[in-house]
């Protein structure tokens, strides 16, 4: 990066990256597109075992603002992800990835919002999380959330054909 100072951003993505590569959360990889950019990573999560996403590879972007740790990054999935707590353009709506405060929809606690002790890592874990456990109290996707809700095996084989799919595998 040469002389060129770097922000508070960039060193606390830099620390957080070597302690993502010394000690990664099980299904999870995570790190900077280039070292020239550090606020945009790409991701990779393992669907949670023993869950209907098991067997799934999510390719994700987290996309960082230049004022992190202070306010959270936009995680944003790659490819098709039927699941509840996922806006059809694919991004994440999960409380850890929310503006600081207090939520103006008395949804959410303060608490459960981003704080800047969170970190890529909290938020990997707690996306992992979210895909074994939708909130369908809160969807982002309204389809996925009422099949999640009304049809649990229609959900679960939309979500296998969507992992097969993927894999270049045939669903007949």
């Amino acid at each position: 990066m040469g002389p060129k100072k770097q922000s508070t951003a960039v060193k606390r993505l830099m620390t957080e990256y070597k302690q993502l590569l010394n000690d990664p959360p099980e299904g999870v990889s995570a790190g900077p597109i280039s070292e020239d950019n550090f606020l945009e990573w790409e991701c990779l999560l393992a669907g949670p075992p023993d869950t209907c996403y098991e067997g799934g590879i999510y390719p994700a972007t987290l996309t960082f603002p230049e004022d992190y740790p202070l306010n959270p990054p936009k995680m944003v999935f790659n490819g098709p992800i039927f699941h509840p707590n996922v806006y059809k353009n694919g991004e994440v709506c999960i409380s850890i990835l929310h503006a600081p405060g207090d939520d103006p929809n008395m949804y959410e606690t303060a608490a459960e919002r981003w704080s800047p002790i969170q970190s890529v890592e909290k938020i990997l874990v707690s996306v992992i999380s979210m895909l074994a456990e939708p909130n369908s109290e809160s969807p982002a996707n309204i389809d996925a959330s009422k099949m999640w809700r009304d049809d649990r095996p229609a959900f679960e084989q939309l979500v296998r054909s969507q992992i097969l799919a993927s894999l270049g595998i045939s669903n007949e």
